[in-house]
């Protein structure tokens, strides 16, 4: 109930541009809308009983957040359509987030870097699993692995090709 009250709460905060931007890219792909809305749910739950200090702050959670969550909206999507399709919209509804909800500069880079990891990861891992028999578990194992090596993020200029990036806890 709590995750439906963040989010009437953040459509509600919305301005009336903000909310004609999201509907042009959901109307026109409602069952990926909903396949990615209950990804949403899923990899925030995930990672708020995982990493409760740092899954809603721009800590190491909310790397292994924004991956999760990009992993989990191609994985349903990808039951439904092909691998490409789901990539795209998946692209195109996280940036458009991103860019629906600003953040600082750095945390956006962040965001969309760990977007891009997640997106990446399960495109690497299509090769050897059939799209229709990818599972939750999948994912969570291996970008927990992945968080070993994350980097941190210090200023726009760092690079860190295949590596979750977080910023330092201040």
């Amino acid at each position: 109930m709590r995750t439906f009250k963040i989010f009437f709460n953040t459509i509600r905060s919305m301005s009336f541009k903000k909310i004609l931007r999201l509907l042009r890219l959901v109307l026109p792909h409602p069952v990926f809308s909903v396949l990615s809305f209950y990804a949403t749910l899923k990899a925030y739950t995930i990672a708020q009983k995982k990493f409760p200090d740092t899954a809603s702050t721009n800590g190491i959670g909310n790397s292994f957040r924004h991956a999760l969550w990009c992993c989990f909206i191609m994985m349903y999507c990808c039951k439904v359509s092909s691998p490409k399709k789901a990539l795209e919209f998946c692209k195109r509804i996280t940036d458009l987030h991103e860019e629906l909800f600003p953040n600082k500069p750095l945390e956006t880079k962040m965001d969309l870097h760990n977007n891009k990891i997640g997106m990446d990861y399960f495109m690497e891992m299509l090769q050897g699993v059939h799209r229709q028999f990818f599972e939750k578990s999948f994912f969570i194992e291996g970008l927990e692995n992945k968080m070993k090596d994350a980097k941190v993020l210090k200023d726009q200029e760092d690079d860190f090709k295949g590596f979750l990036v977080y910023l330092e806890e201040k």
